[in-house]
């Protein structure tokens, strides 16, 4: 039982944008300035989620992910002209890989020292399968994000495992969120800071004048293109049976408008500044699927394979990631979206003021479920064979 009951939306939608709200007025003060408003938004729903103030899982959150989280990317995108972003986008995509090897890498390296003999019993998982799904599905959800993650339960049965898959998307919950909130805080972290090559922000003189011209009619038609964005590539993936698609296709047409209309699309102002808004809300929502009691209490091993994991994936991105000459920016932004998708990592890039990011972050992000998948399944298959 929790103080608001999973059924009560408007309660829980308030309890949302209260902490979003919250987090916003804390970023102003000193201690929140250095933790940044992300990271204020993920351990409060954190907490609020384990001391049972709001749950786990309710429709409120599926409203959540199933509507405002594909809205967020046309309103960060309406400005995402590709004429002026082909360079970034392919740094971005040399530091989204360097983040998958980490991930791969650390999957062999905690996978390797630890014995998962004792998870996923279920009667129709052979033993000698149990390591190599395992390891295939952390592979996938580092990489592409919970669509992935999904799509190796069914390919490695590990998702029969009733018990096990839930302490396994648990943990997979919390460390997403953990991880999220370091990602926020390396970029301010100066002693890291200097020994990378320094990242010129792009269009923050624009934002700043842009703020100056919101009005409630370019809110509203901000609102109506997303949404009419959102409609439309889902028009188009229905029609094709291809619903995996949806992200790709929305960011497709935005992007098109986008470098076709530019003059058009600037005028759409505070689309950006909304984006933003809704991105906390959205990363209290996921932040609260975190239940550290069921994840403790069926699989605590998932918590050293998952810390392990991500300490390798961290360090191999920032080594890699420098010797290949790469931003602190940009190695966050790519790790972002390969460890939580092609949702958060706009998000973030949004929070953090990193505008010329916002565009590259959503196109490795879907990169990562092309490529989560796939990378998942090879582990798998080939784990046996070592």
């Amino acid at each position: 039982m929790t103080l608001i009951s999973p059924d009560n939306d408007f309660a829980l939608m308030a309890a949302l944008f209260v902490i979003a709200g919250g987090a916003f007025l804390a970023e102003k003060t000193r201690i929140g300035s250095h933790l940044t408003g992300a990271v204020i938004a993920i351990l409060a729903a954190i907490a609020a989620a384990n001391m049972k103030i709001i749950p786990h899982s309710a429709p409120a959150f599926d409203f959540v992910f199933s509507y405002f989280v594909p809205v967020l990317i046309p309103l960060f995108l309406f400005k995402a002209n590709l004429r002026h972003m082909l360079f970034e986008t392919t740094r971005m995509t040399v530091a989204f890989l360097v983040a998958s090897v980490g991930t791969i890498i650390g999957v062999i390296i905690a996978v390797g020292l630890l014995d998962l003999s004792a998870l996923a019993t279920a009667a129709n998982i052979d033993p000698e399968l149990r390591e190599a799904g395992i390891a295939g599905l952390f592979t996938s959800t580092y990489i592409g994000g919970s669509v992935n993650y999904a799509a190796l339960g069914e390919i490695t049965g590990l998702r029969t495992d009733a018990s096990f898959f839930s302490a396994a998307t648990a943990t997979d919950n919390l460390f997403s969120a953990v991880f999220l909130s370091v990602l926020a805080l390396l970029p301010g972290w100066s002693w890291l800071a200097r020994r990378f090559t320094t990242h010129e922000h792009g269009e923050e003189v624009e934002a700043e004048q842009t703020s100056e011209r919101i009005s409630s009619m370019s809110l509203t038609l901000a609102l109506a293109a997303a949404i009419s964005f959102v409609a439309i590539g889902d028009a188009i993936t229905g029609a094709i049976g291809m619903p995996s698609l949806r992200y790709a296709i929305i960011t497709l047409l935005v992007l098109i408008a986008a470098t076709a209309f530019p003059h058009w699309m600037e005028r759409l102002h505070g689309a950006f500044e909304i984006g933003v808004g809704l991105a906390f809300v959205f990363f209290a929502a996921i932040a609260a699927g975190a239940n550290l009691q069921a994840m403790v209490e069926i699989a605590p091993i998932l918590i050293v394979l998952v810390v392990i994991l991500l300490s390798v994936h961290l360090v191999v991105l920032l080594g890699v990631g420098r010797l290949f000459r790469l931003t602190i920016p940009e190695l966050v932004t790519a790790s972002n979206a390969a460890v939580l998708g092609a949702t958060t990592a706009p998000a973030l890039a949004a929070a953090r003021g990193w505008h010329d990011l916002v565009t590259p972050g959503v196109l490795v992000g879907v990169l990562g479920y092309a490529l989560g998948t796939f990378a998942g399944t090879a582990i798998f298959h080939l784990w046996g064979l070592v």
